[in-house]
């Protein structure tokens, strides 16, 4: 049983090693869609959902001007993330539409009713 514990807790070392290293390296691009590193920057840079009324809105205040590369409008209250322009790129020519009126985000976010 200890044998079994002890084998089981260096492999979780092991693990948690590797996975760390692996986050520890920022010059690798990140795996991600690039529409959804678009969307993870505004979500980082402090944009949320359903914020338009107070100049935060991830989809009008930021996910718009950078795909269509135009400023922010007048009641954005944070300034862009700054990107990679050929994430932007790529974001574009995987989903020409994203970020624009009446497309579908990638990740859809819920509301409990």
């Amino acid at each position: 049983m200890r044998a079994t514990t002890i084998t089981l807790t260096l492999v979780g070392f092991l693990f948690t090693g590797v996975f760390s290293l692996s986050l520890a390296q920022p010059t690798q691009p990140v795996p991600w869609h690039p529409c959804a590193q678009i969307t993870a920057a505004c979500t980082q840079a402090g944009f949320v959902p359903y914020g338009a009324k107070l100049g935060v809105g991830i989809a009008v205040d930021c996910i718009k001007p950078i795909m269509a590369g135009t400023p922010q409008r007048k009641q954005a209250t944070k300034p862009l993330p700054l990107l990679d322009p050929q994430v932007v790129v790529a974001c574009k020519e995987r989903n020409p539409n994203f970020g624009m009126d009446g497309e579908q985000p990638l990740f859809a976010f819920r509301t409990s009713r």
